[in-house]
């Protein structure tokens, strides 16, 4: 979730001249799901007003047309949705092409994900007013658009090489 409120991350001003970031009291937000080609450091990430286990099925049959051929791995937290009923038939008859290996409790920093996620806040949300919850999603498409112009330093930033 990318709130459209702002948070203060770090940041420099004359001394004697805080710097001051409006808010107007609203708790929108835009909610990403996304991946990240741990191969060629694409990635696809989608907006929703919700994330339930409908939304995650919808998102599992697009990352299979995004990738036509091939085995896919997508490494997740435990969050229910992602163990939910519904999409167990699915991934039942994807088995031979789509594997979730799900990550131990309270482990985000094994998540490639997460890091996308923390560059893209620190990239994007923190320290800036956004007047609508709009301009927020225009500015997550925009960074999403160039990052993937250059997907080898999305790699170099968020990928182990061996």
């Amino acid at each position: 979730m990318i709130r459209d409120y702002q948070a203060i991350q770090k940041t420099w001003f004359v001394k004697g001249q805080q710097r001051k970031i409006p808010t107007y009291g609203k708790n929108a937000g835009v909610k990403l799901i996304g991946i990240l080609d741990y191969e060629t450091g694409h990635v696809y990430c989608e907006e929703h007003d919700k994330y339930d286990a409908v939304v995650f099925l919808e998102f599992l049959k697009k990352v299979l047309s995004q990738y036509p051929k091939g085995k896919i791995v997508i490494v997740l937290d435990n969050a229910r949705i992602h163990h939910a009923k519904l999409i167990q038939p699915f991934l039942e008859e994807m088995k031979d092409r789509l594997e979730l290996m799900f990550l131990p409790p309270y482990s985000p920093e094994l998540n490639l994900i997460e890091g996308l996620w923390g560059w893209l806040k620190s990239s994007v949300v923190n320290n800036v007013f956004f007047k609508s919850v709009n301009r927020v999603k225009d500015s997550i498409q925009n960074f999403i658009r160039t990052i993937n112009k250059v997907p080898t330093a999305t790699i170099d930033r968020l990928c182990v090489r061996m």
